[in-house]
């Protein structure tokens, strides 16, 4: 077990007074026996300067005495210390860089920041180089910072190569830090994350008022948002600080378990990935393509209750009851038949009451011909998922890229000779199939689905564009990203959810990273949820004028939940607003991403 500590607290423009609540802070974490502790992000200064000449004066000097008397409460308090400050280079750059020192007050390694947020472009260089891997022996370490946890990519790239501690140092206002990008990467990656984010103001307090009434929004909006916390691999967050006031949160953590990454069916999160997939996210970025979605569009996720389940789940006040003992369903083959025809009458009237799109749960049952019988006379699209046999691959030509095909990519197995078959997703419309998604990663829970896709296709509707997203992709990051990097609007995923994280983090962080609509579809999951429909809000960051009061959110997608027992659920969905994916002036959250410094995404498994 490890004692680790996340501490938050006020920096100013003052660098004397940061340094004396910074060493304060740490003799706090000392003092409740912490082995590591982890301090927010421009601890030096605030993340406000005049120009770049004004930030690289400001900035701290390797040997400097504001890190030196860093290293000296290392050795002090004999810990391990994360600090996040801006950091002038020899060559001239100013870098906003995490540093972590070791007991014996030593430099055991330095990450500069990949992916800048808003002015921090106008005054810093981003970083050249990935974030290292740092073995200690509290553990093997890697270190990212606030907007580098908005996005997949660094902590992804740090979990591939062995971290099993992430350390997140924040300077953020977003309270959908606290609630969503920071527990989510633990979660995804099955690492322990701590983050420490700062409180107060994150401008200079004089200049606060104009600054806010500039934006329309109130002051204290403009401070950081506080939360420090500390997540562990399943993503329960352990110690949570308050979003207010100085405070040290502390938890003794089993390191080991972030060596432990199968899902509960024995898929490993890691080796199951496609990196031969991937190579888009390691491509310079293009920028958003034509065409853009419509304004809005009408969706609906119908369920489909398996036989002797039970569909009556809610109490007399209408909350979820019960949750515990519906057990998630894993339909190999068989769905009662009544149920059937009782899903296509759901599914007829939904889109006879105006529903474009509707998804339903993967191996629902339902043929692709009684689906268009359903939307016969609708210009609606509907998604399920089927099992689909396939012939035995030989050896010799299971290793061989074949290429995406207009429909999903030609399925590939695994050589093995063995029969098998392909998880399809359809997209139906009122004559017929007329797309198919082949699942891509193969997966415990779908041992028979051994013929994989070769590539994510988008399909072109009258509203925008849709890719389809089948089954267990939906645990995979990467999945979403090649949907955003093809320019989807909208991602329908059949799914069953198998973990409470998938839903409660997981789909929400893909709208939020991607700047995606979701609409998810699962049978009776843990948690009390089957799916989702998540909406990219038309009120977005504080570069656009918001319709309504802002929120504290900066990317958090608009949820209407599907809970276990419903049958069907209504949504509204924005497929225009995925093209605007500038979370900050100049911060694109997909063109943004650290695509030079991502190649241990494309790396093979280990």
């Amino acid at each position: 077990m490890v004692r680790v500590a996340a501490v938050q607290f006020e920096v100013g423009q003052d660098p004397a007074a940061n340094l004396a609540a910074c060493l304060r802070m740490i003799d706090a974490a000392a003092a409740e026996r912490a082995e590591l502790v982890a301090l927010p992000e421009f601890c030096n200064h605030l993340s406000w300067y005049d120009d770049r000449a004004h930030a690289h004066r400001m900035a701290c000097r390797p040997d400097g005495p504001f890190l030196t008397a860093v290293a000296e409460r290392a050795v002090r308090h004999g810990l391990h210390i994360k600090i996040g400050v801006t950091l002038a280079r020899e060559d001239g750059r100013t870098t906003g860089t995490s540093l972590l020192y070791g007991p014996d007050g030593r430099l055991l390694g330095e990450a500069d920041k990949q992916t800048l947020m808003g002015a921090e472009n106008d005054h810093l260089d981003p970083g050249r180089t990935a974030s290292p891997v740092i073995e200690t022996p509290l553990g093997r370490l890697g270190m990212y910072a606030c907007m580098e946890g908005v996005i997949n990519e660094v902590c992804r790239s740090l979990a591939l190569r062995g971290a099993q501690i992430l350390l997140n140092s924040l300077n953020s206002f977003a309270v959908d830090e606290a609630s969503l990008h920071v527990p989510v990467r633990a979660a995804e990656n099955r690492v322990w994350v701590v983050a420490a984010n700062k409180v107060g103001p994150l401008l200079p307090a004089d200049r606060l008022p104009a600054i806010a009434a500039g934006l329309n929004v109130p002051p204290e909006w403009l401070h950081g948002a506080g939360e420090s916390q500390i997540v562990a691999p399943d993503g329960t967050i352990v110690a949570r600080a308050a979003r207010t006031g100085e405070a040290v949160v502390v938890a003794d953590i089993d390191v080991s378990r972030a060596d432990e990454r199968h899902r509960p069916d024995g898929t490993h999160i890691i080796t199951a990935r496609r990196p031969d997939l991937y190579a888009p996210v390691t491509a310079e970025p293009r920028g958003r393509t034509a065409p853009e979605g419509a304004g809005h569009l009408a969706v609906v996720v119908v369920t489909h209750p398996p036989a002797g389940s039970g569909r009556g789940l809610r109490g007399e006040n209408g909350e979820v009851t019960g949750m515990d003992p519906v057990e998630p369903l894993d339909p190999a083959d068989s769905v009662d038949s009544t149920d059937t025809a009782d899903t296509l009458t759901v599914l007829r009237k939904a889109v006879l009451a105006g529903a474009k799109l509707a998804v339903l749960p993967e191996l629902a049952g339902l043929s692709p011909d009684e689906v268009a019988e359903a939307l016969r006379g609708t210009d609606a699209h509907a998604v399920i998922s089927v099992r689909v046999p396939r012939p035995p691959v030989p050896a010799a030509e299971s290793g061989k890229p074949s290429g995406a095909t207009a429909h999903g990519g030609t399925p590939h197995g695994g050589g093995s000779g063995e029969p098998g078959a392909a998880h399809e997703g359809l997209l139906i419309g009122a004559g017929g199939v007329v797309g198919r998604q082949v699942q891509l990663h193969r997966t415990g829970r779908h041992p028979w689905a051994t013929a994989l896709g070769t590539g994510l296709e988008i399909f072109e509707l009258p509203w925008g564009r849709l890719a389809i997203v089948v089954g267990d992709d939906a645990i995979f990051p990467e999945t979403f990203r090649l949907a955003a990097l093809a320019d989807a609007d909208v991602v329908a995923v059949p799914f069953t959810p198998s973990e409470t994280w998938e839903l409660r983090l997981g789909l929400l962080e893909r709208a939020a990273e991607n700047r995606l609509n979701v609409v998810a579809a699962g049978h009776a999951g843990p948690g009390g949820l089957a799916g989702a429909i998540l909406a990219a809000p038309r009120d977005f960051t504080l570069w656009t004028a918001w319709e309504g009061p802002f929120t504290g959110r900066i990317s958090h997608p608009i949820v209407t939940p599907v809970k276990n027992g419903d049958r069907v659920v209504h949504g509204e969905v924005f497929p225009a607003q995925a093209v605007n994916r500038q979370v900050s002036r100049r911060t694109d959250l997909v063109d943004g991403r650290p695509w030079r410094l991502a190649g241990a995404l494309v790396a093979p498994n280990h």
